[in-house]
């Protein structure tokens, strides 16, 4: 009998991946529903691509562990990917009991959240950024907006003074950088902004996602607290830029988005749903690892080797979905915020953020326009996310850097350091 030489592991890294994912996706399903792919030089997993199959691995917590720590050691130190796949006492990468009681932390705590609030919040800091190009009459969104927008709204969040955020940026772009001395002045630049968060609220709560942690019924040790705070950034920032971009270029150019800048005939969260579907903010990750040896849809799979899940190519799987395009975009059974247990804890907030932050830049600029045809939008390299590298936009420029305000629709910021409105109780009860 003739033995069947394995499959030649697809490249999803580098500049051909970048420029065309969906042909990398297809190439993995000429494998079946669970392919090899090289996720970085020398680093191989298997990578699922097919929607059902993705669902049954997010929900099967018997078969599938989270912990990386057995496989780690595959993985160059100095590699990019590091950040992203290191364990952590964290939700990410625990399983059972201790993640259920790490996740209700956050799950809860979001839930404190006053969406009204979150949304003001959004508005204050997106005036502050507008108001910095509104006159230029052009700027590039991604640079100048989506990507300092959800950092800005993260420090709030946690309840950091404003002048903090710009170290918050710094910090998580050098972690990101594939650069090794950039990566470790990132990670000492976050330490230093960890610190002195954990040392502030524990002096003084606040009516923030810190406070609330530290006091949590389930209590949290410092580290703890500080590690869950560090899988929110991680696990929002990027993916929350990516997501505000790639919904701007797509109402931007589509035809159909032209009049829905000022005459609302197709809604934002139309966009969003559709960016969700078709550009995953976070295109692969969620690295599962087999306790036991396992056939998972027709792939022998050796226990402890690593599985991620591809949510782009789940989204675009021919099955995934019935093809009608209405459908598709209203519907909300994508995977871009995963699924199953491990599901983001913090869904509906990210999309308020961003649909906010869409809302109030057409606002300011209700005539916005592309400065580039969609074509030669370029894509950041890297196998797991996929967010645009750049978004030039042209525009009218404002005669003032003051907004034209919408008060009977977006409100007035609430005030605070935060900028979250103070309520009667600031300690969380449940």
């Amino acid at each position: 009998m003739t033995a069947i030489p394995p499959a030649t592991p697809v490249r999803i890294h580098g500049p051909e991946h970048d420029a065309d994912p969906q042909r990398s996706y297809e190439l993995l399903r000429l494998q079946g529903p669970v392919g090899l792919a090289e996720i970085s030089p020398g680093v191989v997993v298997h990578l699922v691509t097919d929607y059902r199959a993705a669902l049954d691995l997010l929900h099967d917590t018997n078969t599938w562990s989270k912990d990386t720590r057995s496989w780690m050691n595959q993985v160059p130190a100095d590699s990019p990917l590091m950040p992203h796949v290191q364990w952590r006492p964290s939700l990410f990468f625990a399983d059972g009991a201790q993640h259920a009681h790490l996740r209700s932390v956050i799950t809860d705590s979001f839930r404190l959240l006053d969406p009204h609030d979150v949304r003001n919040l959004t508005f204050r800091y997106a005036d502050r950024l507008l108001q910095q190009f509104v006159m230029d009459g052009e700027a590039d969104l991604v640079a100048q907006y989506a990507q300092q927008l959800p950092l800005m709204v993260f420090n709030a969040l946690f309840g950091m003074p404003d002048e903090y955020a710009p170290r918050l940026m710094q910090a998580l772009s050098g972690m990101v950088s594939s650069d090794p001395a950039q990566m470790a002045a990132g990670a000492q630049s976050l330490n230093e902004y960890l610190t002195s968060l954990y040392a502030a609220k524990a002096q003084q709560r606040g009516h923030d996602l810190t406070s609330w942690f530290i006091d949590h019924p389930n209590g949290l040790s410092p580290e703890d607290v500080l590690q869950q705070v560090i899988i929110v950034l991680g696990a929002g920032n990027e993916p929350l830029t990516n997501l505000i971009a790639s919904t701007l270029a797509r109402m931007l150019s589509d035809d159909r988005y032209f009049g829905s800048l000022t005459t609302g005939s197709l809604p934002i969260q139309h966009a969003i749903d559709e960016a969700l579907w078709n550009d995953s903010p976070l295109a692969n990750y969620s690295l599962h690892f087999p306790r036991h040896e396992v056939e998972f849809y027709g792939t022998v799979i050796p226990a402890g080797s690593p599985v991620m899940v591809s949510y782009a190519a789940a989204n675009s799987c021919p099955h995934s979905n019935p093809p009608n395009e209405g459908h598709r975009s209203g519907n909300k059974a994508h995977l871009a915020f995963a699924a199953g247990p491990h599901a983001c804890p913090a869904r509906s907030t990210a999309v308020l953020v961003a649909t906010a932050a869409i809302e109030r830049l057409t606002s300011y600029l209700p005539d916005v326009k592309l400065a580039v045809s969609a074509a030669e939008l370029a894509y950041q390299g890297g196998p797991i996310y996929r967010g645009l590298t750049a978004l030039p936009a042209r525009f009218t420029p404002l005669h003032s850097a003051h907004p034209r305000r919408h008060e009977g629709s977006f409100g007035q910021p609430s005030t605070g350091s935060s900028g979250l409105a103070e309520p009667a109780r600031d300690r969380l009860t449940v």
